[in-house]
C-alpha cells in the first residue's frame, strides 16, 4: 500500500533536505517532518518516477506539483515499471547507525515498494557487490594470527530467568582474530574490569599459537 498523501509543504520540504546540501537521510528526514521512513521512502520513488527537475521550477504551482506525484485515476498494472533499485550508496550509510542492518534496511525497502520488490537475498548480494568498489581510503595490513580485536557490541541481549519470569540484559564481549573469519562471543551481567580481563584471557587460550 502507498503511503498517505502529504501535505504539499511537506512534500517540498522532503525534497530540499534529500536532495540539499548536504543531503540528508532517510531517518534523517523521517524524524524532521515527523513522518515514519517508509513514508519519506513513498514520496522520493514517486519524484524519481515523475518528469520534475531538481531543483523545483519557481513557477511550479502546488497543484501541478500534486498531480505529477499523484496521479489520479487508475493505473495500467502492465506498464508499471519496475520497482527501482535501491540507492546503494544511502544503504550503506544507513548501516552507519547503530542497529540498523541490512534486514532492517531491506524491510523498509519492501514497505515502500510492497510485494513487487526485490527479495532479500537480492538485496544482500547486490550490496555486497556495490560495497566492493567503494575506495579504501587507508590501507591496514595484517599477519593472519598476529593481533585479536576485541570490545563489546555496545547493544545488549535480553536474558529470561525460567523460574522467575525476570528479564536481564546482557552485555555482548566480541573479539574477531584479524584476517579471519574466526570471531569469539561471550555475554556477561557487565562490562566490569573482571569480566573484561577473564573474557581477553580466553581469547588469548583459544587463539594462542602452538
Amino acid at each position: 500500500m502507498p503511503a498517505a498523501k502529504l501535505s504539499l509543504r511537506k512534500i517540498r520540504e522532503i525534497l530540499r533536505l534529500r536532495y540539499g546540501d548536504p543531503p540528508r537521510s532517510h531517518r534523517d528526514i523521517a524524524k524532521s517532518c515527523n513522518i515514519s521512513p517508509s513514508t519519506v521512502g513513498d514520496t522520493l520513488q514517486r519524484f524519481r518516477l515523475s518528469s520534475l527537475p531538481w531543483p523545483l521550477p519557481e513557477a511550479l504551482e502546488d497543484q501541478a506539483l500534486e498531480a505529477a506525484l499523484y496521479v489520479t485515476g487508475p493505473r495500467n498494472a502492465e506498464a508499471e515499471p519496475p520497482p527501482p533499485e535501491p540507492d546503494w550508496a544511502e544503504v550503506h550509510r544507513e548501516l552507519g547507525h547503530k542497529g540498523v542492518t541490512l534486514s532492517l534496511l531491506w524491510e523498509e525497502y519492501r514497505k515502500v515498494h510492497g510485494s513487487a520488490s526485490y527479495g532479500y537475498s537480492w538485496f544482500c548480494l547486490n550490496y555486497r557487490q556495490w560495497a566492493k568498489h567503494i575506495k579504501v581510503v587507508m590501507r591496514q595490513p595484517h599477519k593472519f594470527g598476529e593481533k585479536a580485536f576485541v570490545d563489546y557490541a555496545g547493544q545488549t541481549v535480553p536474558v529470561i530467568d525460567p523460574n522467575t519470569g525476570e528479564v536481564r540484559a546482557a552485555q555482548v564481549f566480541v573479539g574477531v582474530l584479524d584476517a579471519s573469519n574466526y570471531t569469539y562471543a561471550e555475554a556477561s551481567w557487565s562490562q566490569d574490569l573482571p569480566g573484561w580481563v577473564t573474557a581477553r584471557a580466553y581469547v588469548c587460550l583459544l587463539w594462542r599459537g602452538p
